[in-house]
């Protein structure tokens, strides 16, 4: 029995034994017991408190929708709030279930899409698609940085909190850190949008924006080099290298007596901290110190 069916049959308490020790070992159980547990929490008493209804439905839909405030009958709250939480609850769980991929420091991971693109996932970052809707919407939002491989089709849609990446079928880089919005096409066009501003790049195009201002460069490679494990810059604030540092490393980074405008054009590998440091450190005339506590100095080399 598929995994659907035991949770419908465990959602009425209609499991076997042997049904109940199998549910009760696949990977989305805690999520499952979490959830209807959270849900069993809600009274008809403590609907006065609109946070808490608020806060589940924000849980169960992620989405904001107008809420009309009432003033019902301890009686109606009570039918209200198992016929609410009961329909919000089978939605989520049957009709749109989000799917979440993350990786850590160091980390990369492949994830191939419904319609057989290709995501490759950055160290440090976060994507979430809904497979149940792909083929009606090829969207999914972005937290750090990803390359594409995107199938041809209807529109794709990449969702990041600085700007919107849209396709048809291409190849693409897509980067947003802290205030930092990057996209770079290696194939056909893409189309972004940040903000107020719309722009179109095709191959070879390196489109940036930083704090509301926007670069549009060229690039020579024919993808991005930090899925071969490589790390590389265009006179990028030397602070944004040594971020990349330590999400590639997992390590903390402190920087003593160095200019705060210093740049960098280079770059560094990835499984190699000493090889990666010294490729920052020379070019600018910096020292390096590894200590045991996965702590690095960095400073200006002393005359």
């Amino acid at each position: 029995m598929d995994e659907k069916n035991l949770l419908e049959k465990w959602l009425n308490n209609s499991l076997s034994d042997a049904e109940k020790e199998a549910f009760e070992k696949t990977e989305s159980f805690p999520f499952y017991e979490k959830l209807v547990t959270d849900a069993s929490h809600f009274k008809a008493s403590h609907f006065a408190d609109i946070g808490d209804y608020e806060s589940l439905r924000q849980r169960l839909f992620e989405k904001e929708v107008p809420v009309r405030k009432l003033n019902p009958t301890p009686w109606l709250l009570r039918i209200a709030s198992v016929f609410v939480v009961g329909i919000a609850l089978y939605y989520f769980l049957f009709f749109n279930p989000e799917v979440r991929v993350e990786t850590l420091a160091g980390q990369q991971t492949n994830v191939e899409l419904p319609d057989n693109s290709l995501v490759v996932l950055n160290t440090m970052s976060e994507m979430a698609y809904t497979p149940d809707s792909w083929e009606k919407e090829r969207s999914l939002k972005l937290k750090g940085e990803a390359f594409f491989d995107v199938a041809k089709g209807s529109r794709f849609d990449v969702i990041t909190e600085l700007g919107t990446v849209s396709v048809l079928g291409t190849e693409f880089n897509v980067k947003q850190r802290d205030s930092i919005f990057e996209v770079i096409c290696y194939e056909g066009k893409v189309k972004v949008v940040s903000g107020q501003l719309t722009k179109e790049i095709g191959v070879g195009g390196r489109l940036q924006f930083t704090n509301g201002k926007f670069l549009l460069s060229k690039t020579f490679t024919s993808g991005p080099q930090w899925t071969d494990n490589i790390s590389d810059f265009q006179e990028a604030p030397l602070i944004e290298v040594i971020k990349e540092l330590q999400r590639q490393y997992g390590v903390k980074v402190e920087l003593i007596d160095i200019e705060g405008d210093t740049t960098f054009t280079g770059g560094f590998v990835h499984g190699d901290l000493q090889n990666a440091l010294r490729s920052i450190a020379e070019p600018l005339g910096l020292d390096f110190q590894i200590n045991d506590n996965k702590v690095v100095t960095l400073k200006s080399r002393e005359n």
